[in-house]
C-alpha cells in the first residue's frame, strides 16, 4: 500500500448470522460511506467462513469519528440485532510495512 506510516488499521473479525437479510447492501454502503470521511485510507476484507475487515486510518481520531457516524451507528446496531453472531474490534498502530509482489 506505501501508506504514510505510522497509521493505524482497525481489524474487523466477525462470524455472520444465516442468510443475507439485507447485509451486502449495507456492507457496500458501508465502505462508500468510510471512503469519504477524514483521514480513511484504504480497506481490505475477505470472509470464508470468517470475516475480516482491515481499514486504514490516519489517525486515532479518524477512527472515533468514523465509529461516531450516525449511519455506521445504525449499521452496528443492526449486525448485533441480526447479521452477526460474533464479532471482535481491534486498533493497532502500523508502524512498519513491507510486500512481495511477483
Amino acid at each position: 500500500m506505501g501508506l504514510k506510516k505510522p497509521y493505524y488499521a482497525v481489524i474487523f473479525t466477525s462470524l455472520r448470522t444465516e442468510g443475507d437479510q439485507g447485509y451486502a447492501k449495507m456492507a457496500e454502503e458501508m465502505e462508500t460511506l468510510a471512503q469519504k470521511q477524514s483521514g480513511f485510507l484504504d480497506i481490505e476484507s475477505a470472509r470464508d467462513g470468517v470475516g475480516i475487515t482491515v481499514s486504514y486510518w490516519e489517525s486515532l481520531e479518524a477512527i472515533a469519528d468514523w465509529k461516531a457516524n450516525m449511519d455506521h451507528k445504525q449499521a452496528q446496531k443492526n449486525g448485533i440485532k441480526t447479521w452477526y453472531s460474533w464479532y471482535k474490534v481491534r486498533i493497532c498502530k502500523v508502524e512498519r510495512e513491507y510486500e512481495f509482489n511477483k
